[in-house]
């Protein structure tokens, strides 16, 4: 996708998770060109993108609909995922981790120590914690040596804010969100311990739980907060998928 396609997509998750686009609400192509006043084409793109996240519906006739997003859709695909990257991280733990693995794993580590060790963070942390998320849960997934658990992975990323590559963030109340990623990192370094000395339930549990972290998302649309932003990027580039 083109970089004015690329921000015509991040902009229009945003409305979408602060309620700007509200459930219920109909997306059509030129109006919405017009709002953020791009060209048709990125924003076409873009919808068919949101469309494929399941954020979108297409409507009768011409355009979309903004999804219904409730706290069940989120819970149910968060729950699902934390089963499958539970089971990527035993196997993996199981099969052994090879030393391209544990640097890629160490690395994100190390960046994650330098975003958390000042005791506050800023929105272009969040971001760089982001990146470095995705890399960490891909390197386990492939870790695995099981492809079933990527595609089923896949799968369940289409629906709304499943994906690890998600993520929701306050950025009006960064002191918390200070707390909630930095108990993430943390569980991130202890799931590489886990990992590299072979214990396959403890990384399967600390993935299980790592994952149920996210269940708290669902309080930033229930109802919406003006200061919430969603950061997603597709992996292609890192990999599609994390």
């Amino acid at each position: 996708m083109s970089k004015p396609g690329q921000r015509v997509l991040a902009e229009l998750r945003k409305m979408i998770a602060s309620g700007e686009l509200a459930a219920g609400e109909r997306i059509v192509e030129i109006p919405t060109a017009e709002r953020l006043q791009v060209s048709r084409m990125p924003v076409r793109m873009a919808l068919r993108v949101l469309e494929q996240e399941g954020l979108l519906v297409k409507a009768g006739g011409r355009g979309y609909t903004v999804r219904e997003v409730t706290e069940d859709d989120i819970a149910g695909a968060v729950e699902v995922r934390g089963v499958l990257e539970g089971l990527a991280a035993r196997q993996a733990a199981e099969r052994g981790i090879s030393e391209e693995t544990r640097a890629i794993l160490r690395t994100c580590l190390d960046e994650g120590d330098r975003i958390f060790e000042k005791g506050h963070v800023l929105p272009e942390d969040l971001e760089a914690y982001h990146s470095l998320n995705m890399r960490f849960h891909q390197a386990i997934i492939e870790a695995s040596g099981n492809r079933a658990i990527a595609e089923a992975l896949a799968r369940n990323d289409h629906l709304p804010f499943a994906s690890v590559s998600s993520l929701a963030v306050d950025r009006d109340n960064l002191p918390r969100e200070y707390q909630r990623f930095n108990f993430a990192h943390m569980q991130h370094h202890a799931a590489y311990d886990a990992l590299i000395n072979g214990q396959g339930a403890r990384a399967e549990a600390i993935m299980r739980e790592h994952a149920n972290a996210t269940l708290r998302y669902a309080e930033y649309f229930h109802p919406p907060r003006e200061g919430v932003a969603v950061l997603k990027k597709s992996v292609a580039g890192e990999k599609d998928r994390a």
